[in-house]
């Protein structure tokens, strides 16, 4: 009896605690979604993560403006070049990568919005203890909410509103800590003598311009 209430007691105290902003684990792979309400885009793809090195592996299919598509992109932040990869036909392209390595994660000026448990608080197993925050994007380009788990601090979702896109959602699913082929990171032996496409207008700057641009 002492011993379930000494339980209950740690318990309680867990959850007493005020969240607070936290870091992803540096090493991820799982499998994501991308909706954006404006410009009739979804996306679904399997994602690798690394934050130690800034480098981000997706390989994705979805529909834009009622067209279908796929791709299979590496970004490598700290070169500021981002490849389109065909493993099919052993071609690549090369392209400048015009943003920041943003890790995840819920930024220090983030503020905590509230916490919730995703299924149920019924029974042991049955729910997952997640919060959320809101805050400002880099240079106050627009707001976002985040959640993340309260153990870990795993992504869930993030919404993000910026003037030029409207709401872009991004949800996250059997993720997974640690990678299991780190060479999935380094551009394939048929890549390296890509040529780098010049800069303009249609080129990517991010993720998202990626294909927003081009389909």
């Amino acid at each position: 009896m002492r011993l379930l209430v000494a339980l209950t007691c740690l318990l309680a105290g867990c959850l007493a605690q005020k969240p607070h902003p936290c870091s992803s684990p540096p090493l991820l792979s799982g499998a994501l979604t991308v909706s954006m309400q404006s410009k009739e885009l979804w996306v679904y793809a399997k994602y690798i993560y690394d934050a130690l090195g800034q480098r981000t592996r997706l390989r994705e299919m979805g529909t834009y403006d009622n067209k279908t598509f796929t791709l299979d992109v590496l970004l490598l932040y700290r070169e500021a070049t981002m490849y389109e990869i065909n493993e099919y036909d052993r071609t690549c392209k090369k392209m400048p990568l015009k943003v920041d390595f943003q890790p995840l994660g819920i930024p220090k000026n983030a503020s905590l919005l509230g916490q919730a448990v995703l299924g149920s608080s019924s029974g042991p197993g049955e729910g997952l203890l997640v919060n959320t925050w809101t805050g400002d994007l880099p240079n106050k380009a627009g707001k976002f909410m985040c959640t993340v788990t309260e153990f870990g601090c795993i992504p869930v979702s993030t919404v993000y509103h910026t003037s030029q896109l409207g709401w872009v959602e991004t949800s996250f699913f059997d993720n997974v800590i640690g990678i299991l082929d780190p060479s999935l990171l380094n551009p394939p032996d048929f890549c390296p003598d890509a040529e780098m496409k010049v800069a303009g207008e249609e080129e990517p700057a991010d993720f998202l311009s990626l294909f927003l641009n081009r389909h």
